[in-house]
């Protein structure tokens, strides 16, 4: 069974970056803003404030106090030239605020591709799609599903897959997830932990799991652990290490883009 280990793809693209700033006449700059110390969001946080330094890009972590405050950071950071990148980390703690906040980000510098203009595409579902061709998955002639629906992986991940007319189908709060066994690729992104047992899961089947959620202070998956003692798949990312760091390096990928198209 193959380990779909996002961490070794990621380390040669890095190297790649930091020779692209290096080359640059500034320096890039991303701009995070977050309204919440969750411990989930912290982590990422802290991983994208790591990899840009070691790679050569200003990270700047702004908490904000209000929606208002959001709005007023994100609307300055669109008229700062030396800002190239914007990202709103979420999910926020009004999460009915979540798509009029995003919308406010300037195109170019919607490096998350959240916003319904932007000119990115989404961080993480192209991550996942860098991980599926680094391990030489095949997606033409695989059926696929998508577990979730939300705004970072599910949704732009299907649209992605359909407009290049694969067969995906998408599952949500409510569906049959027993159908999963009729599928030979699976990627789920809902943060409920343990969500996806063995009884969803067919022999062979490739499973990319990029749901987080914090339990009692622990990071976990959608794929219960039952799943990862199965050696009759064909593929599963690892517990740490696989969609994550991947979806770190595309986002600094469209900061670099950004600050090379000033």
């Amino acid at each position: 069974m193959k380990s779909l280990n996002g961490s070794e793809l990621a380390s040669f693209i890095k190297e790649r970056q930091a020779y692209q700033v290096a080359a640059l006449n500034h320096k890039p700059t991303l701009l995070i803003i977050r309204d919440s110390n969750n411990p989930v969001i912290t982590k990422y946080v802290n991983l994208k404030i790591n990899y840009g330094n070691d790679i050569g890009v200003t990270v700047i972590d702004h908490l904000a106090t209000s929606n208002d405050d959001i709005k007023t950071t994100i609307l300055a950071a669109n008229q700062d030239p030396a800002i190239h990148g914007i990202i709103l980390q979420l999910p926020l703690q009004d999460k009915t605020a979540t798509d009029t906040l995003t919308n406010l980000i300037a195109p170019t510098k919607d490096v998350d591709g959240l916003s319904t203009s932007g000119v990115y595409d989404s961080a993480t579902a192209t991550a996942i799609l860098w991980l599926l061709a680094g391990y030489d998955i095949k997606l033409e002639t695989a059926k696929i599903a998508i577990v979730g629906r939300g705004k970072l992986v599910g949704a732009p991940l299907f649209r992605m897959f359909s407009a290049s007319n694969y067969q995906v189908e998408l599952f949500h709060h409510g569906s049959d997830l027993t159908k999963l066994k009729q599928f030979d690729i699976i990627i789920t992104a809902t943060g409920v932990p343990g969500l996806i047992t063995n009884a969803h899961i067919s022999p062979g089947a490739t499973i990319i799991d990029a749901g987080t959620a914090s339990e009692k202070g622990i990071l976990k998956g959608d794929i219960a652990d039952e799943v990862r003692t199965r050696t009759d798949l064909y593929a599963i990312t690892p517990k740490i290490g696989g969609v994550g760091p991947l979806t770190v390096t595309c986002l600094f990928d469209h900061v670099i883009q950004a600050a090379e198209n000033l």
